[in-house]
């Protein structure tokens, strides 16, 4: 990895979570060699609530990413791509799945190699340069009791899919607090999403957004 991208990240609180050489499909801008997959790191929630966007205007966490990632890829001489602002939407599922740290979790969930289900994307960077990737790791649910499965309070999330409607309907109840406040169920029960531990602030944002 280029030392120099990670130095831009870092007092971001963002990290390279995997990154991809670029294919003839990938439906990468023209002259892409590498796409890296950013996202949030230690420390992001208390560094991003303290930013200019967090003014008490709509999408300030996606207005953050937009100026610092956007930034970050000027400066390399790179393109910043957004999973939000469409439609249509970058397929940053599939661009996560061809990384080799990031896999389709048992309830089709993404499921990172140290961040877990509660993994998430700010962006990606389209670099024009081929540069080293972090290392493919061992899907961890290959060797796991895979407690999302069963996880979720109102079957909503399970191995057969998404209800969706029921997922709501459940936030809206009161045992559903617990979910609002402190983040999915199933996200919680993901080993690895326990050892990386996001702030209960964070997903409680996110919840809000979703259950709007």
């Amino acid at each position: 990895m280029n030392p120099d991208i990670n130095t831009r990240l870092a007092p971001h609180h963002l990290t390279v979570l995997g990154g991809f050489h670029a294919g003839p499909d990938d439906a990468l801008p023209q002259g892409t060699q590498t796409l890296l997959m950013i996202g949030p790191g230690d420390g992001f929630w208390p560094h991003v609530t303290t930013q200019p966007e967090w003014d008490g205007t709509p999408d300030p966490v996606d207005r953050w990413s937009r100026r610092v990632i956007g930034t970050i890829a000027c400066d390399l001489g790179a393109k910043a791509i957004f999973p939000f602002g469409g439609p249509p939407y970058h397929p940053f599922y599939r661009w996560a799945l061809r990384t080799g740290r990031v896999w389709d979790s048992p309830v089709r969930l993404l499921v990172h190699a140290t961040q877990g289900l509660m993994v998430s994307f700010r962006g990606a960077l389209a670099l024009k340069t081929r540069v080293d990737l972090p290392p493919p790791a061992t899907p961890p649910c290959d060797a796991c009791a895979k407690p999302c499965l069963t996880a979720c309070p109102a079957d909503a999330l399970t191995g057969a899919g998404y209800n969706l409607p029921a997922c709501h309907g459940y936030l809206d109840s009161p045992p559903g607090v617990i979910c609002m406040s402190q983040g999915c169920a199933v996200r919680r029960a993901c080993p690895l999403s326990q050892s990386y531990a996001r702030m209960p602030e964070q997903s409680a944002y996110h919840m809000g957004q979703f259950h709007k």
